[in-house]
């Protein structure tokens, strides 16, 4: 769980950390479903994790307030952990919107484009950058 990885990191440099400060910032859009911060709700609190019941708080409002609720139709896919059918299911309810799937659990989906390491969404961003246009001039706003 690419959320999980990024509260659990040390390295503020890293894939998972870089991907949760570009929700922050509004660049990526978070797509989420109840069941989604249920499955957060509960993995983040496991006592073997020790994080701070703030710092999970403000993590998952953060998805609520910068993201959009999908309410996904079933896929049919079957997948080797049935309870990442959720996350899946969401992505391909948004697909025509170029959503993507970033997870650390490459294993647990079936192979596709859309479905990204953080390392390679952080690659897909700033490949991203680089084909935008300069603005036209210093009034001009780029969204």
């Amino acid at each position: 769980m690419c959320f999980l990885a990024s509260l659990l990191s040390k390295h503020d440099d890293s894939a998972t950390v870089l991907v949760m400060d570009e929700v922050t910032n509004g660049r990526i859009i978070p797509l989420y479903h109840e069941e989604i911060l249920d499955e957060y709700e509960d993995v983040l609190h496991r006592p073997k994790f020790k994080i701070d019941d703030s710092k999970i708080r403000k993590a998952i409002d953060s998805i609520i307030d910068n993201g959009i609720e999908v309410f996904p139709q079933p896929t049919g896919e079957i997948l080797i952990d049935m309870d990442d059918l959720i996350f899946y299911e969401v992505a391909m309810e948004k697909r025509d919107d170029d959503a993507y799937l970033v997870t650390g659990n490459m294993k647990h989906y079936p192979v596709k484009d859309f479905i990204v390491t953080p390392a390679e969404m952080m690659d897909i961003i700033e490949r991203g950058e680089q084909d935008e246009e300069p603005p036209a001039s210093d009034d001009t706003e780029h969204t």
